[in-house]
């Protein structure tokens, strides 16, 4: 686990910073184009020193490309060479443990030491599609079914079904939450924790208290371990920024009104295309991104991790023009570094 993650003293911080990815399908654009983009991005995201790299599964969703998400990773981890790679996340749910168990057992076989396994219980999609991928939707019990996925890793497992590869590997998992029930859990289990406050930022504070008081030493962790989902869109100022991220609002605005699509060009007004109550929704939604220009990032994004006390940071950045994207992504590694350096 010591290449996973590492305890931090709050006093003398090196914070890792990852991204986190949903492989935007633009308009204009094809699954294969977001597919490239996401290699070019990792490929960087590498070179300026992102800890991680997640990709997150969804289905039946126009603008995002990585639904059949163990595949976009091992793709990713093929094409880069030290940065991890994994799920944030993969829908337990959705899926045998097996399998789950087996993927990931091949991807961890293939790239040694370099694979994380975050774990969401949501369907990341609608019932219908929901149903599609499981065929029933009567619910198993999330924990049961961890308890299984984590039982094919052990290198004792005396089951007569063994996950193969996968058995007695040593892979990171995590888990994910929007609320608090998988914060607890992952408390109480001793896991490493990740919270969606890139799209729920009204329970952040309190599922990552909830996670820190539940917490109970393990094999895995002597002490929580918490990382933290932010939208962070950064530009040369904060007026390009904000025009950038009217295509992450748009999004949102897309998925308030139940009608998906792919990823929007920006555009200079978004008071033209809503009405009050998605204004407040927008609000509500994306209440902890930060937007803007450098110093306005910097300044935002420590008031962010000092009400957090984040152990670490993955950002996703829903931008319509990749140069943009991979600029943003590069400015907020370079903010990060130089927080880091202040902090030493």
């Amino acid at each position: 686990m010591g290449q996973s993650f590492s305890q931090h003293n709050k006093s003398h911080i090196t914070l890792p910073f990852s991204v986190l990815d949903l492989a935007p399908i633009v308009e204009g654009s094809t699954a294969s184009d977001a597919l490239k983009n996401t290699l070019d991005l990792a490929q960087h995201a590498e070179k300026w020193g992102y800890n991680r790299y997640w990709l997150a599964e969804h289905h039946n969703m126009p603008g995002i490309a990585s639904s059949a998400t163990a595949v976009v990773i091992g793709h990713v981890a093929n094409g880069t060479d030290t940065i991890r790679v994994g799920s944030g996340g993969i829908m337990l749910p959705n899926h045998a443990s097996l399998v789950i168990a087996e993927q990931f057992g091949t991807l961890e076989s293939l790239f040694p030491g370099r694979i994380d396994l975050g774990i969401g219980r949501a369907p990341g999609t609608d019932q219908l599609t929901a149903h599609a991928l499981r065929r029933n939707l009567q619910h198993d019990d999330f924990k049961q079914q961890l308890a299984e996925l984590r039982g094919y890793f052990r290198a004792n497992n005396r089951s007569v079904v063994r996950a193969i590869p996968g058995e007695g590997l040593n892979i990171p998992i995590w888990l994910l939450g929007s609320s608090g029930y998988s914060a607890r859990l992952a408390g109480q289990l001793g896991l490493p924790f990740s919270f969606a406050s890139h799209f729920s930022p009204e329970y952040t504070i309190p599922a990552l208290e909830l996670y820190r008081n539940n917490f109970q030493p393990s094999e895995i962790l002597e002490a929580p371990y918490a990382m933290v989902g932010v939208n962070i869109i950064a530009a040369g100022s904060d007026e390009e920024a904000h025009f950038l991220a009217s295509s992450m609002q748009q999004q949102f605005i897309q998925l308030i009104r139940n009608s998906p699509g792919k990823l929007a060009p920006p555009i200079k007004n978004m008071n033209e295309i809503t009405t009050e109550a998605e204004k407040n929704l927008l609000h509500e939604r994306l209440a902890t991104s930060i937007i803007g220009g450098r110093e306005t990032v910097k300044a935002r994004l420590q008031a962010f991790l000092n009400e957090t006390g984040a152990d670490e940071i993955i950002v996703n950045a829903q931008i319509y023009d990749h140069r943009a994207r991979l600029r943003s992504y590069e400015l907020v590694s370079e903010i990060m570094k130089e927080m880091n350096v202040n902090e030493e």
